[in-house]
């Protein structure tokens, strides 16, 4: 009964926030355009300034986990992998809607769902794991699944010319900016005037709640109905295929050896799928099916949470 009750005194809280976010905005105290500019604030200020925190206070050693980059990204390749073979060959899909698929069960929501729980539940090591999630996400799962997306009825090599523009607006990403600065200052043993230092912690206290708000807000409007047949497949490979796929690269081929960053691991993979899903969906015109499994999976994702953490508990990866 303790276990249930510790694992409940996590995911409630993330869980309430979201509620709060769906019931004000719901109830027209925010806004979708107030919720907007929320989302930017927590994108463009308040997690770049956690990874920076994050990253630039530890040792270099401690932040260049290849073996947690090599499992991440190997388990999130397999579900891709998996997503698109079953869109495009069983069910026949669009190459556009067989990349929306793969991404869904592969592409975690790490900022604004992933690092609340993962700190709540791991402690301090939730930064370096967001830090080194992103590098996985931004870096190689998005840019590949945009290329993918965009190579359907284009000219030959058009892909190339999509993947190399992705990679380019990373560049100007604050999240990239704020892990490339963090490293910068970690390896040259660099720290910040206490003013300046104080101000940034300020922004990165924001990010948890903020993020968990957004998230919540999001979903008002959003609808499953008769969507359930599509929206299911995407919404088990998600919470279930995801962190099983990383569990077992863990467990076999590449191992973690730092216990708290194996579990991250496996809890990233847990996760929902991204805020920006229907954002990027909608460039194909699958914005409504995007719009359904973003809703369905982030509920579900409670129990599924809630379940996966009572198993760490009782038989820690």
């Amino acid at each position: 009964m303790t276990a249930l009750l510790d694992i409940l005194g996590i995911t409630v809280p993330i869980y309430l926030v979201i509620a709060l976010g769906y019931v004000c905005t719901r109830q027209g105290l925010f806004a979708k355009a107030d919720l907007q500019v929320l989302g930017k604030f927590t994108l463009n200020l308040a997690l770049p300034a956690l990874l920076f925190n994050a990253l630039s206070q530890r040792r270099v050693e401690d932040i260049l986990n290849y073996h947690y980059l090599l499992a991440n990204a190997t388990g999130s390749l397999m579900v891709l992998a998996a997503g698109l073979f079953w869109a495009r060959q069983i069910q026949g899909r669009s190459l556009s809607y067989s990349s929306m698929m793969a991404m869904g069960m592969s592409c975690p929501n790490s900022g604004f769902v992933g690092y609340p729980i993962i700190l709540l539940s791991l402690g301090p090591v939730a930064g370096v794991a967001l830090a080194l999630n992103m590098v996985v996400e931004n870096l190689l799962l998005i840019p590949l699944l945009l290329a993918i997306a965009d190579s359907e009825g284009a000219a030959p090599g058009r892909w190339k010319t999509v993947l190399r523009q992705t990679l380019q607006n990373l560049l100007k990403n604050p999240m990239i900016i704020g892990i490339v600065l963090g490293f910068l200052f970690a390896l040259f043993g660099l720290s910040l005037p206490a003013p300046l230092g104080h101000t940034i912690d300020l922004f990165a206290q924001a990010s948890a709640v903020l993020s968990l708000f957004v998230i919540g807000g999001s979903l008002v409007a959003l609808q499953a109905k008769g969507l359930q047949s599509t929206v299911l497949p995407i919404a088990v490979g998600k919470l279930v295929l995801h962190p099983l796929a990383i569990w077992c690269v863990t467990l076999w081929w590449v191992p973690i050896d730092d216990p708290a960053l194996r579990a991250a691991a496996v809890l990233t993979g847990a996760m929902p799928m991204l805020g920006i899903f229907t954002i990027l969906s909608q460039r194909h015109g699958h914005g409504t099916v995007s719009a359904a499994a973003l809703l369905v999976t982030t509920v579900l994702s409670f129990f599924s949470l809630s379940a996966l953490l009572w198993v760490l508990q009782l038989q820690p990866v």
